[in-house]
């Protein structure tokens, strides 16, 4: 009596391409008995078009075939910039190591002399899965990496770094479609002296909960909110100019006041100041930068702050 061969729980389908319908049957009965899903196609242009329109991290494909061999589809795959990998698994009859070695060099990550008997399929497919979930993890953890490079640790709105990085994407953007851009920058009151007074949990605590109530105001996958300083935050406003900054501004003013934050068993107030700056980018008015709509944004909070905080101060430039 035969072993019987394992069943492998598999997730997504894989993509196998061969013009000879035999084998192609063969190859596809033997995917299905260990576990797989298989779509099929008769040539690499079909499997090309297949392989545009979904997902196969796993790629089978034959060597030579009409209008487009399996040389010239693992080039077109490798081309992908989706940002996932693709697995692909030559099937040739050739067994020319100049042959063999053309496939790898194309961007092939292994080959299958036909006919590729099931236990053998098992063993090269199993290889491909565990490559593929070390791609996928690897990914994932580049993805996290640059995700905490970006955002501010307590808070989790974006660190100054970035801040400093994008809003000169920003400028950038707004002189290609001549469009306004606002910053509003927000300092919290007092805050040295509500730390000295309860302590660095409760500057945390006010800090979190003020980023909280400018994320909430702000417009979703528009608008966006980095931390500033120690005591302070700015909020970027593409398409806003700073008359709607303005508004904007007396908006989050209203829902900072309105915040209770919990201390021990009292409940501190906060109050803050905000400065605000604006253009719109023109053609006949190029020079605007970063440092030119952040300074002047700054100067206005000092104007804010001195003032005796609770102030909006703004201005548009040009």
């Amino acid at each position: 009596m035969s072993e019987a061969v394992p069943v492998v729980p598999n997730k997504f389908p894989i993509l196998i391409v061969d013009d000879e319908r035999l084998q192609r049957s063969v190859l596809e009965a033997n995917l299905k008995a260990i576990g797989y899903e298989v779509v099929s196609a008769a040539n690499g242009r079909e499997a090309l078009e297949i392989f545009r329109k979904g997902h196969f991290p796993i790629v089978m494909t034959d060597w030579v075939m009409p209008e487009m061999s399996g040389v010239e589809l693992c080039r077109e795959i490798r081309q992908d910039d989706s940002g996932r990998y693709t697995y692909i698994i030559i099937l040739t009859a050739l067994d020319s190591k100049n042959d063999i070695v053309a496939g790898l060099e194309a961007g092939a990550d292994e080959y299958v002399v036909k006919p590729a008997h099931q236990a053998e399929l098992t063993s090269r497919l199993r290889t491909a899965r565990r490559i593929i979930e070390l791609e996928k993890a690897q990914r994932k953890y580049i993805e996290t990496i640059n995700n905490l490079s970006h955002s501010d640790a307590l808070t989790g709105v974006f660190c100054r770094r970035y801040m400093d990085e994008r809003v000169q994407q920003e400028i950038k953007r707004a002189y290609r479609y001549e469009r306004p851009l606002s910053v509003i920058l927000v300092r919290i009151n007092q805050f040295d002296e509500v730390v000295s007074s309860h302590g660095n949990y409760a500057g945390d605590v006010i800090i979190k909960g003020c980023a909280e109530s400018l994320l909430e105001a702000v417009r979703k996958d528009v608008d966006w909110v980095s931390r500033y300083g120690v005591d302070s935050f700015a909020v970027v406003m593409p398409e806003t100019d700073s008359a709607g900054a303005m508004i904007v501004a007396k908006r989050l003013r209203i829902r900072i006041t309105s915040l209770q934050i919990p201390i021990d068993v009292n409940e501190l107030k906060v109050t803050a100041s905000f400065g605000v700056a604006g253009f719109t980018a023109s053609q006949q008015k190029l020079g605007f930068t970063a440092d030119i709509l952040l300074g002047t944004a700054d100067k206005n909070l000092s104007l804010a702050v001195e003032e005796g905080g609770n102030t909006i101060k703004g201005v548009q430039l040009g």
